[in-house]
């Protein structure tokens, strides 16, 4: 199973005021996390996104523009942009900071869908606990938080899905391999929407769609993030040895709170990176993807059909069973967890052109529509009523209090694949097979010895002569397990990475 992981950022509001600075207010949640002033320890030097898969750099990004917008606009503010950010790894692994107008929570890297499902539920308990305690400080509940990607006002946030891939794949095959398959991807991943926000004419009510961020897709390539939204990115940022891996970083997914909904997502996702990687893809070319992702999220019914470059055309569904059968025929049988997938992925598409309501709790959009549907008709109101919209982001809450999801949840009506101890366990130490288990293992042993960290370093005191943990190619869950044994029997940094690099030089 190929690494993955979910960074995630979560809309913001302040109940008690008319005016909301999303700057200060995403800071002030992430540092109510803390229970220690703030030390800066992300070192960002390692993070580069000029670089474009399609093999050149670029000079510059419409979001440098807009950074620069933003620092002249945060030149007043009292802190620093590394103040600003907050930028904490925590003793799972996980990294929570802000991302200027949104706090952002990314898991540990994963190898198991159950470890990443229980990751992604840690990432809303963390935020929701830092509510909590900000509005403590506050004296009553007025920051809410919400796993969304839409404020119905023009404006997307993302949640975006990365994997590790061999850099032997050329990106030409995964870009003609992939944009069929993340084009209808939404009708078992959409998080489901009220209303249609097209950013030329602002939010356009009385509709329902499957997704969030199919009104914000602009293009099919860009190595941009903010602007020219793509539907593939092309950032070359592997954050691992470069000469033998990328990360794919899609932007294009919504945020679930469904748990089937998030397996689903990435289970199929990677059964597809799979297929790539063995030239086995169903052979799909669409004559216009951009305009097939708004025209697939904008049928709820799954009637609409897309064009194929080619002549003919297809439906979301459609393509999306021409996917799992290729799937079926290449690699069932490979292991368990892609039986499951693959058992899943099939059982899914047949319910959707069948009674839906066995979808409920597992399908986001499915859910969200049978919930706002109940609730129209027993009030006798239309699907362009303002108070649907206040539904709709109401589902995405993260206070159990409020959050109607969560409700449907806490009533058992939701399918699960954590349980609660899974989500403890998730709270307190990462993957035991994968580093990003290191980077909380070392922050939970050695925290207050750590100088700077990356997603592929650690440095710690001392200076950086043979300071360093280098996890760049660290990979094997046998390595993963080894070094870990080192860092937990270690009385210091110093002793585990004489002991690692010994036992590296050792088996080399």
């Amino acid at each position: 199973m190929r690494l993955f992981g979910l960074e995630t950022e979560y809309g913001i509001t302040r109940e008690d005021l008319e005016t909301v600075d999303p700057v200060v207010e995403s800071m002030e949640l992430v540092r109510a996390h803390l229970t220690a002033s703030f030390e800066r320890r992300w070192d960002y030097s390692g993070e580069d996104p000029h670089d474009d898969a399609r093999g050149f750099r670029v000079s510059g990004l419409q979001q440098d523009r807009e950074e620069d917008e933003f620092a002249k606009l945060d030149a007043h503010r009292p802190f620093s942009f590394h103040e600003m950010k907050s930028d904490l790894v925590l003793p799972n692994g996980a990294r929570f900071y802000n991302d200027h107008t949104h706090p952002e929570y990314s898991t540990p890297e994963c190898r198991m869908l159950r470890d990443l499902l229980a990751h992604d539920r840690a990432g809303e308990r963390v935020v929701q606990r830092a509510a909590e305690r900000r509005n403590r400080a506050l004296g009553g509940p007025h920051v809410q938080v919400y796993k969304n990607n839409s404020d119905f006002h023009g404006h997307s946030y993302g949640c975006h899905d990365n994997y590790l891939v061999p850099r032997a794949i050329p990106f030409p095959s995964l870009v003609k391999g992939l944009l069929p398959f993340l084009v209808s991807r939404q009708v078992i991943a959409g998080a489901g929407k009220v209303g249609i926000e097209a950013q030329e004419s602002g939010f356009v009510p009385g509709a329902y769609q499957l997704s969030q961020r199919a009104d914000f897709m602009e293009t099919e390539l860009s190595v941009d993030t903010m602007h020219d939204r793509p539907i593939l990115n092309t950032r070359d940022e592997p954050h691992a040895d470069r000469e033998k891996y990328r990360r794919l970083h899609l932007i294009i997914g919504d945020a679930n709170l469904c748990e089937y909904a998030t397996a689903l997502k990435v289970g199929t996702t990677q059964l597809v990176l799979e297929l790539i990687e063995r030239g086995a893809v169903p052979d799909i070319e669409l004559a216009d993807p951009v305009l097939a992702v708004k025209q697939v999220s904008r049928d709820p019914d799954l009637k609409a059909t897309v064009r194929h470059r080619r002549g003919g055309a297809l439906s979301g569904l459609e393509i999306q069973m021409q996917y799992y059968e290729a799937a079926q025929r290449t690699l069932a049988g490979t292991d368990a967890g892609t039986d499951w997938v693959l058992r899943e992925w099939e059982d899914t598409l047949r319910q959707l052109t069948r009674d839906r309501r066995a979808l409920i709790g597992k399908l986001d959009w499915v859910t969200k529509q049978w919930l706002l549907d109940t609730f129209a008709q027993e009030e006798r109101i239309g699907w362009d009523d303002p108070w649907l919209a206040s539904l709709d982001l109401e589902y995405h809450n993260v206070n159990p209090d409020r959050g109607l999801y969560l409700g449907l949840e806490a009533e058992g009506k939701a399918w699960r694949m954590t349980t609660e101890t899974d989500i403890e366990q998730a709270l307190s130490a990462g993957p035991h097979d994968t580093r990003g288990g290191l980077r909380g293992l070392c922050v939970r042993r050695f925290g207050d010895q750590i100088t700077s960290m990356q997603w592929e370093r650690i440095r710690f005191a001392g200076g950086l002569a043979g300071r360093t943990l280098e996890m760049g190619d660290l990979f094997d869950p046998a390595d993963v397990r080894a070094c870990a044994v080192v860092l937990e029997a270690a009385a210091s940094p110093s002793e585990a990475l004489t002991e690692w690099t010994r036992r590296k030089e050792g088996r080399s």
